[in-house]
């Protein structure tokens, strides 16, 4: 009993962590908690979207000379279909809400549905392979899926306030999520068949790992940047800041962490 209690929470707390990081990211105006709810909700959802949309490509592409390769796999059984389901969701439950109203939140809701598909995905890994592979799965797989959404996040929040441009965000946001999962992937499972090279392949992927994560931060840095010009924006609309800093009865008002910072 105690090993399998191990087993889950050591699937679960890396993404409870990352939630945790980016929800006190969210500096000027939290969102609620049955938004989030949502979200995550949703991103467990993607799950058997993702299945039914690899099926399809499966029953496509299944016989076909590039079914045997890493490509295929990495690309098209993962990167792909993982991110278009993501996508799929957002679009879905979280573009209309109405709490979709600032430019970080894009990235707290993709990454909320990032981590609800990552926690199934990682309870079905490490409950079927053990504590090594949750271990290693903590370090890469998990964080993988929060940057993968960081990204998409960024974008989408961009499409959402830059209307002449709504498209190519999109496009960009699923595109460069995509990408950046299938390519994750492919170094990885590359890295794993080829004996003699495997080492530099990992060492490479190691490299875009932490590139993903710088790219991640400063995605982070950028919209709760442009939150913070929003809010204070919004703030002016009313009337004076000063005036309104301590307004709890305007219900259209948008209440504003002045003291935020950045704190990491």
């Amino acid at each position: 009993m105690l090993y399998y209690l191990i087993l889950f929470a050591i699937a679960v707390l890396p993404v409870v962590i990352l939630m945790v990081f980016i929800y006190r990211q969210d500096k000027y105006q939290k969102e609620p908690v049955k938004s989030l709810a949502k979200a995550f909700i949703g991103g467990m959802m993607a799950i058997p979207l993702d299945i039914v949309i690899v099926t399809g490509i499966d029953s496509a592409l299944g016989n076909s000379a590039i079914a045997n390769t890493v490509f295929f796999s990495a690309f098209l059984e993962a990167g792909i279909p993982e991110e278009l389901s993501k996508f799929l969701i957002f679009m879905l439950l979280i573009w209309r809400d109405k709490n979709f109203d600032e430019y970080f939140d894009g990235i707290v809701y993709a990454t909320f549905i990032g981590l609800g598909f990552a926690c199934i995905e990682n309870l079905e890994y490490v409950f079927s392979y053990g504590f090594q592979t949750g271990v290693v799965r903590a370090l890469l797989s998990v964080p993988g899926h929060f940057l993968f959404g960081v990204v998409m996040g960024y974008f989408f929040s961009m499409a959402k306030f830059h209307h002449n441009k709504r498209g190519i965000y999109l496009i960009s946001g699923l595109l460069l999520a995509m990408l950046a999962h299938g390519l994750f992937d492919w170094l990885l499972m590359v890295a794993s068949v080829l004996p003699f090279v495997g080492g530099i392949i990992y060492i490479v992927f190691i490299w875009g790992d932490i590139k993903l994560w710088k790219l991640g931060l400063r995605y982070i840095n950028k919209q709760q940047e442009n939150s913070r010009r929003q809010a204070e924006a919004s703030a002016f609309s009313h009337g004076s800041i000063f005036e309104h800093r301590d307004t709890d009865f305007d219900p259209e008002y948008k209440k504003i962490d002045w003291n935020a910072g950045n704190k990491w």
